[in-house]
């Protein structure tokens, strides 16, 4: 019987879900590390927006709006505390240098940053440090994620990629 109900199907997500795409020997070795990982992939898939010395800007592949970043230390630890102080200042400089792209290139309203330290803080992936770029628009909050449970997200990660990649300063 039919519910009345219209469909948006986000099959991608299910790999999210399951926990599909975790390694079989956890994120904790940088091995098995998305974060280790995606700098040495290819370009068209390693989602990668910019490269500095001690750290790189990368598209979350769950991204909770279009152009959601991640910018992580290319060395592999858990804690804030754990950096140094060069890394730590280009953590920095680089979140504020993305805030500048995503405003330019998509005139976000505002900014969710964040980093959630250790998995009962919500880390999903806790062994490696990476703080959150959220880019945030009048009423991107609707009915579909509050009703739905549903996220749109309006562009290809490729596509979102390319946009922000041209745009980084070099």
């Amino acid at each position: 019987m039919a519910d009345g109900l219209d469909r948006l199907w986000t099959p991608h997500r299910m790999t999210y879900i399951s926990g599909g795409d975790r390694p079989e020997g956890g994120y904790e070795r940088p091995g098995g590390c998305p974060f280790c990982l995606a700098p040495q992939r290819s370009e068209p898939e390693n989602l990668v927006v910019a490269r500095g010395e001690h750290v790189f800007v990368v598209l979350n592949l769950y991204p909770y709006n279009p152009g959601h970043l991640l910018v992580c230390p290319y060395r592999h630890v858990a804690d804030y505390t754990d950096l140094d102080d060069r890394e730590t200042a280009e953590l920095a400089a680089v979140t504020q240098t993305a805030m500048r792209v995503i405003r330019r290139v998509s005139s976000a309203h505002g900014f969710n940053l964040g980093m959630n330290q250790g998995g009962v803080a919500g880390a999903g992936i806790a062994a490696h440090l990476h703080q959150h770029v959220v880019p945030r628009w009048g009423g991107d909050a609707n009915f579909m994620p509050v009703i739905g449970r549903t996220k749109v997200l309006p562009q290809l990660l490729g596509d979102t990629r390319a946009l922000l990649a041209s745009a980084w300063p070099s």
